[in-house]
This record gives C-alpha cells, structure tokens and sequence, in this order.
C-alpha cells in the first residue's frame, strides 16, 4: 500500500476517531438525533460518545435567557391606555419538548413573547392607572408570571420572572396630561394662597386690636399720671404761695422772663405794665 493512501487511511481514521465523542460545556444542554430522530438528552456538562456521521448533536444554553418585549399600548381598568415594555427571563428544563415545539430561541422568545403580552393585557385591564404606575405593580407581575409560566412549560421551558421595564402614557396624551396636573397643581396654590392670606388677615386684625387696646390703656394711664404730676404741682405752688407770696410772684415772673425774653426778642410795653413791674423796680 502506498504511503498516499496510507496518510489517508489514518486521516479518515483519525477524523473518525475525533468524531466518536463530544463534550458538553458547564452551560449547556443538548439532544443527540440519529438520522433526524430523537436518541438522547444531555444534562449534565462531560465528554460523551456518539456515532460517527449518524449521530447530530443539537446545543441548547443552560443559562437563564432573557427576551425583551418592544413596548406596546394597553388598556386599563378606569380606560386609560399605558404603554409598557415587559421583560422576561426564562430557561430550558426539558431540551426535546424544547425542541419539538420551538426549535430554536428565535422561536421561543416569539412564543414567550406572545403569551406574556396575552397574560400582561388581560391583568393590566383589570387594574386601575394609578395602582399599575404605584406601589402594586409587584403583585400584578407576580400574578402575570404564575399564569404565564403553565403555559410556557408546554415548550419545555421554566419561567422565571415577568417585570415592566417602563410603564408610562402614550407620547400624544402625555402633553394633555402634564397640563391637567399643572393645572390642578396651580388651583391647589391658589386655594393654599388664599388660605394663607385669610390667615394673615386675622392675624393682622387681632394685632391691630391688642395694638388699639394697649395703646388705649397708655394713655390713660398717662393722662392720669399728668393729671396726679398737675396736683403736686399745683399743690407745691400753693404751698409755696401761701409761705411768702411776694417772693413767689417774684421768682414766677423771673422764670415768664426767662421764657418769653432773648436776645432776638422786642417788646414794646407800657412803663406801668405789671408784667415789667420787677424790672423797673426790682424791689
């Protein structure tokens, strides 16, 4: 035999040789098909060893998938449209109804997709705008993935979780609706203004009162002590008086000159005016 067909030999051989097995990866799962049919499913990662040129081996992935739903227009309870994006993890449990049913995940994201939006529409209708964009949209999705997941393990596939990516109101009536809120947000200011305004309008009036009451009571409680500050007076003066009146028309008329007479000061009265009296006679 020649050394040609010899280096054939062995290369077929050794082709052969290198087809008898396979190795499955950590995250990985297969079927093995003889001639298009169904023979074995791999679970587990490891070599194993198959037919050569009858055996095929089909790889699936092991790990948690993800498919991402373009977002779509929904309907709610109170009859307001939401526009939501859902996203969805799932995995392969069984890989020949996987394959059966779906083939690959091209098909099956479509098939999830599907039953997911079916399952998203009906909840969404049954609950109101305000509880989908608050704090009870947990228990929506919850509720979403427990019906969804039934249906999907049909496919060979476990569901894992449904969640909403964004969940917000179609572009053409966000306008309208940003301006009902400023609107009412400008009505509640205003009701808050008025409120306030009120508020210090009592509070100016019952200053005003307390400020009337006190002053009142200031004066009178001045008029009264001028009124007392004019008895002593007058009593001093008459105590005064009655010791030694001439001294006390003297010092009186000292004191009306001191007031009524300055440098800057002309008067023009009779020589026998008794306002001048101390003046021209001093004694």
């Amino acid at each position: 035999m020649s050394r040609s067909r010899i280096a054939l030999l062995l290369l077929v051989l050794a082709w052969i040789g290198w087809d008898s097995f396979y190795v499955i990866q950590e995250g990985e799962l297969a079927i093995v098909t003889r001639f298009g049919e169904y023979q074995v499913s791999r679970l587990a990662p490891g070599p194993y060893p198959k037919a050569p040129m009858a055996d095929t081996v089909v790889r699936m992935e092991r790990r948690i998938l993800v498919s991402d739903t373009p977002p779509a227009e929904y309907l709610t309870l109170d009859k307001k449209k939401l526009v939501a994006d859902p996203i969805t993890r799932w995995r392969i449990i069984k890989p020949i109804t996987y394959y059966k049913t779906v083939k690959d995940e091209s098909g099956a994201k479509a098939r999830i997709d599907d039953i997911v939006n079916s399952e998203l529409r009906a909840e969404i209708a049954s609950h109101e705008f305000g509880s989908i964009i608050g704090n009870r949209r947990q228990p929506m999705m919850d509720s979403v993935a427990l019906k969804a997941r039934a249906k999907v393990a049909e496919f060979g596939i476990e569901l894992v979780d449904v969640q909403i990516k964004r969940a917000d109101l179609p572009n053409e009536v966000q306008e309208s609706v940003f301006l009902r809120m400023r609107a009412e947000r400008d009505r509640i200011a205003k009701r808050y203004r008025s409120e306030g305004e009120e508020e210090a309008q009592k509070i100016r009036a019952q200053t005003d009162k307390e400020k009337a009451i006190l002053l009142a009571k200031a004066y009178e409680k001045a008029q009264v002590m001028i009124g007392e500050g004019d008895a002593q007076s007058v009593a001093v003066y008459a105590e005064a008086y009655g010791k030694d009146a001439d001294f006390y028309a003297f010092v009186r008329s000292l004191e009306a000159y001191e007031a009524s007479l300055d440098e800057k000061t002309h008067v023009v009265l009779s020589t026998g005016s008794d306002f001048l009296r101390y003046v021209d006679s001093p004694r």
